[in-house]
This record gives structure tokens, sequence and C-alpha cells, in this order.
């Protein structure tokens, strides 16, 4: 049975065990007396599972949105250093807007 990150993130300790006692020649090493974040590390790293979550933005051009993103912080640094603090709040503006944007397509 192929297991997902999130599914193995999901289970209890006990639920974790089991599993790491059904792989054959038991691989996973002192899986008893394990806590749970040594025991999720050490099934993902025997059963080839990606433990990072990977997040892909649909809908947008990520890349041009994460280039005006740079483009407004180095206004920003210039606008921190001039004391400009009107033209500092619009570029934090846009910054922030910028970065809900890509959050909201994310999936």
């Amino acid at each position: 049975m192929a297991h997902t990150f999130e599914e193995l993130k999901h289970m209890n300790v006990a639920q974790l065990r089991e599993i790491a006692d059904g792989l054959e020649g038991h691989p996973v090493q002192g899986f008893t007396q394990m806590n749970k974040d040594h025991l999720l590390k050490a099934l993902c790293e025997t059963l080839n599972i990606d433990m990072h979550v990977h997040h892909h933005v649909e809908g947008i051009d990520k890349t041009r949105i994460k280039q005006e993103i740079r483009k407004f912080k180095k206004q920003r640094d210039e606008f921190l250093q001039a004391k400009n603090h009107k033209e500092l709040s619009m570029v934090r503006q846009n910054i922030k807007r910028l970065k809900k944007e890509l959050r909201r397509h994310m999936v």
C-alpha cells in the first residue's frame, strides 16, 4: 500500500509503528522506541516519500509577479533610506497585494 506524507503525518504513533513493523526485514531499526517525528522521518526515508510539501501556482504568471515583488523591494529599501514614508507605504501595500495574489492561486 502506497502512503503519502500527508497520510502518514495525520496518523498516530501506534499506526506508524504498525506500518514500520509490516515492512519486510524491518528496515526501520528501533521503531518501537521512536517518537512520532523520528518515526515519520525514518518511514519517509525508507519508503522514498518526499517530506517537503510542494506548492504550485495555477492561473497566473508566477515569475512575473516575483519579479515585480523584487522590484518593489528595491524601491522599498530606497524609500527607507530616503525616509519617504508616503511612498514607502504605497510600495509595502503593493508587495502585500502581490504576495496575497500568489497565495490565492496556490494549489
